[in-house]
């Protein structure tokens, strides 16, 4: 009941701020602060005065719940994610997804940076998520009182939406913008990983490799939401060539990546309510 009794109350605190039902959803990855221009705000609450939600403690995670629209679509937009590296627990990192369900949503897009595993790819491009391997030594659904919150065993043959991607790959290719496909391999960090690391992590069939998005699309699942997961590669993860760790040159690749993401989003939104 413990859960179950901190979402309620989350979802009441944001229902008395009057944000209304909204079907489309989006949680921001670092670096994804673009977009939050394009949008006009017509609602917006810090995440630390949401009760039970946690503050993000990452660069470029603001920490806000915004409500508005983008490209004339109403929109509900989670600037700033958890990680399990920031301390919290998995109930805590995917409470926005769940809240998200109860003001009405149906359809979220993830966006992320991450490291190209596949050194076909190239910094700054975008890589549609199309399965993921989950190597966060967790699942947010092997928490004590998650039966009360929906399914347990969810069925995870399918975790992003196949209609969704290509309606994105057919927009990709009208307007002429590369976009890659792949398999996401999330971990836990904040540490990157080693030259033997990366080496394993290709054998096993990741393209590239990150710290959050699959507890959220896990939750995700479970509430049957459609999802559609966008990362931004920011670095090539050559185990025989790495590169010291630039966190200026990784914000300048999703910012390149990001561009290329509103074009498409400008494109699609309208097709997702």
């Amino acid at each position: 009941m413990e859960l179950k009794r901190k979402l309620q109350e989350a979802i009441e605190y944001v229902q008395k701020e009057a944000i209304p039902e909204t079907a489309l959803g989006m949680i921001l990855g670092t670096g994804f602060g673009k977009i939050v221009q394009e949008l006009k705000i017509e609602k917006k609450i810090a995440y630390d005065k949401i009760p039970h939600f946690p503050k993000p403690t990452v660069m470029s995670h603001e920490g806000y719940l915004l409500y508005g629209m983008l490209f004339n679509v109403p929109i509900l937009v989670f600037q700033g994610r958890l990680h399990k590296y920031e301390g919290y627990s998995y109930f805590e990192i995917t409470l926005l997804v769940r809240l998200f369900k109860a003001l009405g949503g149906s359809t979220l897009l993830l966006s992320n940076a991450a490291g190209a595993v596949n050194l076909t790819f190239k910094k700054g491009d975008l890589m549609v998520i199309k399965d993921h391997i989950n190597l966060q030594r967790g699942s947010p659904l092997a928490e004590k009182g998650i039966a009360e919150m929906g399914a347990r065993f969810v069925d995870m043959r399918l975790p992003y939406d196949t209609e969704i991607c290509k309606l994105l790959l057919a927009q990709a290719k009208k307007q002429k913008i590369v976009i890659r496909e792949g398999v996401y391999a999330a971990v836990v960090g904040p540490q990157l990983e080693t030259a033997a690391e990366y080496r394993y992590l290709k054998i096993i069939g990741a393209d590239a490799v990150g710290m959050s998005t699959v507890p959220e699309v896990i939750v995700a699942r479970q509430l049957q939401l459609r999802i559609l997961a966008v990362a931004v590669i920011t670095d090539i993860c050559d185990p025989n060539d790495l590169a010291p760790i630039d966190i200026p040159d990784i914000l300048a690749s999703v910012e390149k990546g990001e561009k290329q993401w509103l074009k498409l989003l400008k494109r699609i939104v309208a097709h997702l309510q």
